[in-house]
């Protein structure tokens, strides 16, 4: 082989969309320098053939003919010349959008207790009233009291707790007026069936006494 005939990898132009790989890439560049519209036009359609052999499990996605030819013109770099069957794309309408991470819209007023627990706040004011709602505002204020106490290990009153889930309600979640003490308060709320007896309270069998 002739040294002329060597290529370099540094010495090639990089791979637009390197999974289509070099052939298709230089099938591209040979069909922007023919100088016939038809013959172009021909070669465009052949080399589109070829792209979607290589996707065959791609065939029954739509718009895949679309995406076939928006690809084309991207490894021209927008510079090839053809008819396409669809509105010519843009470096802009090709170019996906980076996705912005995301974050909460605002500042939580008591950011110990995390995003989640607001988020929990608002599941529960969208239940309707009843036994499970009830279970679940308790719930949710045993998990604001441990994230208290992970912040601040001095200590809390339920009443603080009770009233920070007030406030992040916005006044729909007030367990204050009940009076009760937040560690015992959710097995109140057991269901009727359920025959495991009340967390702080004695069991007594119905049995016969030995």
């Amino acid at each position: 082989m002739e040294q002329s005939a060597l290529e370099y990898n540094t010495e090639r132009n990089e791979l637009i969309i390197p999974e289509y790989g070099r052939h298709i890439q230089k099938m591209v560049e040979q069909a922007m320098k023919i100088a016939d519209r038809t013959e172009r036009n021909n070669t465009a359609k052949a080399i589109i053939a070829v792209m979607g052999n290589m996707n065959p499990h791609l065939r029954d996605v739509p718009d895949f003919q679309h995406k076939l030819w928006d690809q084309l013109f991207k490894m021209s770099d927008f510079q090839i010349d053809v008819d396409s069957p669809f509105e010519k794309p843009t470096r802009e309408s090709t170019t996906p959008n980076p996705q912005r991470l995301f974050s909460p819209q605002h500042r939580m007023k008591y950011r110990f207790y995390g995003n989640n627990i607001l988020k929990m706040i608002q599941i529960c004011v969208g239940w309707e009233e009843g036994e499970l709602k009830e279970a679940l505002k308790f719930s949710i204020a045993n998990h604001m009291k441990k994230c208290f106490l992970t912040w601040n290990k001095e200590g809390v009153e339920d009443s603080i707790i009770f009233a920070h889930l007030y406030e992040l309600s916005n006044g729909k979640i007030d367990l204050g007026v009940l009076e009760e003490n937040l560690t015992s308060k959710p097995t109140h709320y057991q269901k009727k069936n359920n025959n495991s007896p009340p967390v702080g309270k004695k069991s007594y069998g119905k049995g016969k006494r030995k």
